[in-house]
C-alpha cells in the first residue's frame, strides 16, 4: 500500500512540475499582437498591411526561435561557441523587430489630431521652437536614404528629446530614453501603395497618427 501511495505521489508530483514547466515555457513565448483593427484606416492599402502583420508575426516567431536554441546551447554547455555568439547577436535584430513593429502599429489607427497629446505638444514646442520645427525635423529624419525607423526619444535622465534615425532595427536606439512615436521607413511599408514617393506616406502616417497613445507613452502615469 505504502509503495503505491508513494507512486502515486510521485507521479502527481511530476505531473504538478510538467505542467508548471509548461507554464512556464509559456510565459517564455511572446505573442504577436492583433492589428487587424488598422485595417479599417481611411485610404490605407489592406493587402500592403496584412502583409507588414505577417512579416511583424515573424520577428516574434524568430524572437522565440532564438531564445530556445540559445537556451538549448547554455544546457549542452556551448556558450563560447561561434554558433552561441552569432545567436546571441542576432537577438537584439529580431526583438527590436519585434518591439519597433508592435510600437509603429500600437501608435496607428487615429485621427492625427496633436491636441490629444496636450502636455507632449508643449514639451515639443518648448524643446524645438515649435511643434512645426519639430514635425519638419522628424519628417527629414525620415526622408533620409536608407532603411529604417524613425523614433521620437526623450532622455529619461535630462528630458531632453531627439528625432532619431534607427539603421535597420538595432543601430542607432538611444540608452536609457524612451521611445515616444515611432515611424517604420522599411519599403515594404510604403512601397506597394506609395511606390517611391516616401514623403507621400510620411504624410499618410502623420494623418494616422493615435496622438493619446503617444501622450500616454510621454507621461506614462495620467
Amino acid at each position: 500500500m505504502q509503495s503505491r501511495f508513494f507512486l502515486g505521489l510521485i507521479c502527481s508530483t511530476l505531473m504538478v512540475l510538467s505542467i508548471q514547466s509548461a507554464k512556464a515555457e509559456e510565459l517564455r513565448d511572446y505573442q504577436a499582437k492583433d492589428f487587424s483593427y488598422l485595417l479599417n484606416m481611411k485610404g490605407c492599402d489592406q493587402q500592403m498591411l496584412k502583409n507588414h502583420f505577417i512579416l511583424y508575426q515573424g520577428y516574434v516567431a524568430q524572437t522565440n526561435l532564438l531564445l530556445k536554441n540559445l537556451a538549448a546551447l547554455r544546457e549542452l554547455g556551448k556558450e563560447r561557441t561561434l554558433e552561441y555568439g552569432a545567436l546571441k547577436r542576432r537577438l537584439g535584430w529580431e526583438f527590436n523587430g519585434m518591439r519597433l513593429h508592435e510600437w509603429y502599429f500600437e501608435n496607428l489607427g487615429g485621427v492625427g489630431s496633436p491636441r490629444m497629446a496636450p502636455s507632449l505638444v508643449l514639451e515639443i514646442a518648448k524643446q524645438f521652437g515649435s511643434f512645426n520645427s519639430w514635425k519638419q525635423d522628424f519628417i527629414a529624419t525620415g526622408m533620409m536614404r536608407g532603411i529604417g525607423w524613425v523614433v521620437l526619444y526623450k532622455d529619461n535622465l535630462t528630458g531632453k528629446m531627439f528625432n532619431e534615425w534607427i539603421q535597420e532595427h538595432d543601430v542607432g536606439n538611444i540608452m536609457f530614453a524612451n521611445a515616444i512615436l515611432v515611424m517604420d521607413v522599411w519599403e515594404h511599408a510604403y512601397m506597394i501603395q506609395y511606390g517611391l514617393n516616401r514623403e507621400e506616406y510620411i504624410s499618410y502616417f502623420f494623418a494616422h497618427i493615435d496622438w493619446g497613445v503617444v501622450e500616454k507613452r510621454f507621461n506614462p502615469g495620467k
